[in-house]
């Protein structure tokens, strides 16, 4: 075996194990959300995460300081959009709605990052984009509502649910393409830029859990009476695992990582399942397949190549 394999035989390895670990988020989050707001529950999230952040930020502290004003604006859209309020959305999304159904939908994240890479940063669409974008929202609608019911006709809870997916989904795309940006202009690592969009995070979402009534609830209940809870939340699913996922996906192409990507989904059917007893209907999973068919016909297409997926949370 050629040292070539080895690295992407390891990286497909990396990938389906970070991905898989982001499937232990559900079961921790789901009942928090019973507990405390979501934008408590993100918040105390972040604080943790700070513990691996600031150290982090301090070392790099003088790349950070040579950004230009668009950097920092790319970073601030990073962490607002792609650490906060994509978490705080994924997380009332888990509250109202079925968590499966709203983990299957962020399989259209590559398509979104894909569409505003073209827009943002002037790469070009691949030829088959828009024919791959009809599929994948079809797929999306079945997984979404598990019926070819017209939306009109279909209970608010489920439209609500889909659309904070669809928005967490959107935001998470927008963050691969403000990163990609990022580690393109400056002298950043992925490790540290996950570290600076973690921290810049925290002021946004303090302010938000104070509009929203919920900074006390948050550092009061959250840290008080579940912290073991939601440090396991930011520390595995989270952090762990979007670490993982990335060293693994510097060592496998791209149409490799999203098969090995399939470990998400699959995990998250199980443990769903087991204990939270979220199930899918037959419908559901035969739109899943669609829209992971169409993800993955864009992403063999060769040239140009499109974003990768963002990872699904805050702590990812």
């Amino acid at each position: 075996m050629t040292d070539k394999d080895r690295v992407t035989r390891w990286g497909v390895v990396l990938v389906a194990l970070g991905a898989s670990l982001w499937a232990v988020d559900a079961p921790i989050r789901k009942p928090l959300t019973n507990e405390l707001p979501a934008t408590a529950i993100v918040l105390c999230e972040h604080l943790f995460l700070a513990l691996y952040a600031l150290p982090v930020v301090w070392m790099a502290r003088r790349i950070f300081a040579q950004l230009s004003g668009r950097g920092w604006l790319a970073l601030l859209a990073i962490g607002w959009g792609g650490s906060g309020l994509a978490t705080v959305l994924f997380t009332e999304a888990f509250k109202i709605g079925n968590p499966t159904t709203v983990i299957l939908l962020q399989k259209l994240q590559p398509l979104i990052a894909v569409a505003l890479a073209g827009l943002l940063l002037r790469e070009r669409l691949p030829r088959l984009y828009w024919p791959c974008f009809a599929v994948a929202l079809v797929g999306a609608y079945l997984v979404s509502f598990g019926t070819l019911e017209p939306f009109w006709q279909l209970p608010r809870d489920r439209l609500l649910t889909a659309a904070l997916a669809i928005g967490a989904a959107t935001l998470w795309g927008a963050a691969t393409v403000f990163g990609r940006y990022l580690l393109t202009i400056a002298d950043l690592d992925f490790p540290t830029l996950t570290a600076g969009r973690f921290l810049s995070a925290l002021p946004f979402l303090a302010v938000l859990a104070v509009f929203d009534g919920a900074f006390v609830p948050a550092v009061r209940t959250g840290l008080g009476h579940e912290p073991l809870r939601l440090f396991f939340l930011a520390l595995v699913p989270g952090l762990a695992g979007m670490l993982i996922y990335y060293a693994g996906l510097s060592r496998t192409r791209a149409s490799y990582a999203t098969l090995a990507e399939l470990a998400y989904p699959a995990a998250a059917v199980i443990v769903n399942w087991i204990f939270l007893g979220a199930r899918i209907n037959g419908t559901q999973l035969v739109g899943f397949v669609i829209l992971w068919l169409a993800i993955t016909a864009l992403t063999g297409i060769p040239a140009p190549q499109p974003a990768e997926a963002e990872p699904r949370a805050a702590a990812s």
